[in-house]
């Protein structure tokens, strides 16, 4: 503990503060400025600072969850792409069919014109089903390259220009068909 000090001599405290000019008045006007600097400090710039964070986590959130969309929305259209395949598969199938019993019914020579007919409607669905899948595969590419230029674009902000977004839009197609 501290020894009291003697008549004459001062105390360690007023030693201390003798030594290192310890002044109370000059003290309690420093902290009276630290106080008011922390306030306007936290009420102008620590308080708005956090609120662009926290706008900018919700704008990252909001960008994630538009990608998660456009991936499903992209399963729904490659979904939709092989179900019209198979159906035109079958449609396919169904008239080959239909073709053969067609041809059975008639004489071997009307066979053999019905044959040739089958051959080529089914040629004709193929090349129509084909042409169905490359016309819905390049929406489909269309629509997936709106949809990443349309993500990109609220996770950036307006922050990408044109080329930039066509860019991302060829490169997101290009990745997709590879």
């Amino acid at each position: 503990m501290l020894a009291a000090a003697a008549p004459g001599e001062k105390s360690i405290p007023q030693q201390i503060s003798e030594t290192f000019g310890w002044n109370g008045t000059l003290f309690i006007s420093q902290v009276i400025s630290f106080l008011a600097v922390a306030f306007l400090l936290n009420k102008f710039a620590y308080k708005p600072i956090l609120k662009v964070l926290e706008d900018r986590r919700q704008k990252i959130a909001d960008g994630l969850a538009a990608a998660d969309k456009t991936k499903a929305e992209l399963a729904n259209a490659q979904a939709k792409a092989q179900e019209v395949i198979a159906q035109a598969g079958q449609q396919a199938n169904r008239i080959i069919e239909e073709a053969r019993a067609a041809a059975a019914a008639v004489g071997e020579q009307e066979r053999q014109k019905a044959v040739a007919d089958a051959q080529n409607i089914l040629s004709k669905a193929r090349e129509a089903g084909e042409a169905e899948l490359a016309r819905l595969k390049g929406e489909l590419r269309k629509e997936f390259g709106r949809l990443v230029v349309q993500a990109a674009a609220r996770s950036t902000g307006d922050v990408l220009t044109g080329d930039q977004k066509t860019r991302i839009a060829d490169e997101s197609v290009r990745q997709l068909t590879a």
